[in-house]
């Protein structure tokens, strides 16, 4: 990974804060490598060098999507542009187009000040690390190829949400005249970004009443109505919109909708943890196969898993790395615990309208409520912290704290993760932000929070003292 002080360069893209380490040159410089990159691949395999572009609602989305995709058509890309969509829309336009690649611009969970680049290749799938690294080697050494006026790539515009929508509805899992009959009550908090867009749409389509669609947030302003992750702490309004409306359940997301949080009839938060927990206890009903996850997600995946007889495996965090240990296990669902699903009949992308037609699903079929079905789930809890990358690498942190620990169940696939007995803790450089993420689980809350405070404590103490060495 590559970064400055508000500048990262990652498998999970290239973001930074609009106009303190991202700005229009850093787009040209990175755009333009990719969109080199993506001409060449096509150029290799005979197929059409097209690139498609969509972003969230965030305020530079506009201007900034403007430099990109000039950049991508003086480079000889003709440019789909799909303006406001969701990431996974795009991660599934790029299949429907037969691109060579996708750029969404959205920095995620990240506050309205940031912007990002996010890079897909040819299959709608974020780069491999191998990929998103020659990008950065090209960018960096400014060794993009604009072509000729003659070869400038063409542009044309498409709303491809209801392709998204159709092709969820299509799937033999999916039921809507089943879903309907439930008459559901739904509240949608779309954080005033795409999901505000998209998932009304989509519970229409799958027979929620439009008078029973209760939308807070929806409007897509890119004025973030709260803090941009989907956590119980900036969720509030919905906990308390649900049981006014007497709805049935509430869905939140995050600025480009690829996480999916959920709130159950009585307005407790279910734990974003458990949206792919959830997904998969009703996938498993229907179907066999292999679930994928990260290290960071919660061990109640393996215990749903040992109730249905199936297998868990893990990879390091980040989608990419999740799809890629998917494919290498044939899984028929994958996730990860920040509240992304990811169903390989459809794409391999973390995607909440898939996502919530999955919940609805499963709450139609079992005849259950989403509070009964969550009260059903095994229970943990998990404390997250993070602290400033210390001047000290983070390998030779964590690498000291390993030995410390050379007695316990542990990996070092990505970062350092401790299984004890009954909880763990997984120590990590983040992919999006200059942090250091701390992630614990335990039986109780005030437990997991302890272990974090004490390993965040161990971390500062580590680099303390290896600084000073």
């Amino acid at each position: 990974m590559a970064s400055s002080d508000t500048l990262i360069a990652s498998i999970s893209g290239i973001r930074g804060i609009v106009g303190q380490g991202l700005d229009p040159s850093v787009l040209v410089r990175y755009t333009g490598a990719f969109g080199t990159w993506c001409r060449e691949r096509a150029e290799a395999t005979g197929h059409p060098a097209r690139v498609v572009v969509g972003r969230d609602a965030r305020p530079s989305g506009d201007a900034y999507a403007q430099v990109v995709i000039g950049t991508l058509r003086g480079m000889g890309c003709e440019v789909v542009d799909l303006g406001l969509a969701a990431t996974p829309t795009v991660e599934m336009a790029v299949l429907q187009e037969g691109a060579a690649g996708g750029i969404v611009m959205s920095a995620s969970h990240n506050p309205e000040a940031w912007n990002a680049l996010k890079l897909l290749n040819e299959t709608g799938e974020f780069l491999t690390p191998d990929q998103g690294g020659a990008i950065i080697d090209r960018a960096e050494a400014g060794a993009a190829t604009p072509v000729p006026h003659t070869d400038l790539g063409g542009y044309r515009s498409r709303n491809a949400l209801p392709d998204h929508i159709d092709e969820i509805l299509a799937l033999d899992l999916i039921d809507p005249e089943r879903i309907a009959a439930q008459n559901l009550s739904v509240v949608v908090d779309g954080i005033n970004s795409v999901g505000g867009i998209a998932l009304p749409r989509l519970l229409h389509r799958l027979g929620v009443a439009e008078e029973n669609v209760h939308c807070l947030h929806c409007e897509p302003t890119g004025t973030f109505a709260h803090p941009a992750e989907p956590r119980p702490d900036h969720l509030t309004e919905l906990t308390r919109a649900v049981p006014k409306h007497g709805a049935d359940l509430g869905l939140a997301v995050d600025p480009d909708a690829d996480r999916l949080a959920l709130v159950d009839e009585q307005g407790r938060f279910v734990l974003e943890e458990l949206t792919q927990v959830l997904a998969a206890d009703f996938l498993w009903r229907h179907r066999e196969g292999p679930f994928v996850t990260n290290l960071s997600s919660s061990r109640a995946i393996d215990d749903v898993a040992a109730r249905h007889g199936q297998t868990v495996h893990r990879s390091a965090v980040g989608e990419i790395h999740v799809v890629q240990r998917m494919k290498a296990v044939d899984a028929v669902l994958g996730g990860e615990g920040n509240g992304g699903v990811i169903l390989p009949d459809l794409h391999h992308g973390r995607d909440a309208l898939v996502g919530t037609a999955l919940i609805l699903q499963h709450l139609a079929d079992s005849g259950q409520s989403l509070g009964a079905l969550h009260d059903d789930l095994p229970r943990y809890a998990m404390a997250k912290e993070n602290l400033p990358l210390p001047d000290v690498a983070p390998d030779r942190l964590l690498a000291a704290l390993a030995e410390e620990h050379d007695g316990e169940d542990q990996s070092t696939l990505d970062g350092l993760k401790i299984n004890f007995d009954d909880s763990w803790v997984h120590m990590r450089p983040s992919n999006t932000e200059p942090i250091l993420r701390v992630y614990t689980e335990a039986p109780t809350q005030e437990d997991a929070q302890a272990l974090a405070d004490r390993f965040r404590s161990k971390l500062q103490e580590r680099a303390e003292t290896l600084g000073a060495g």
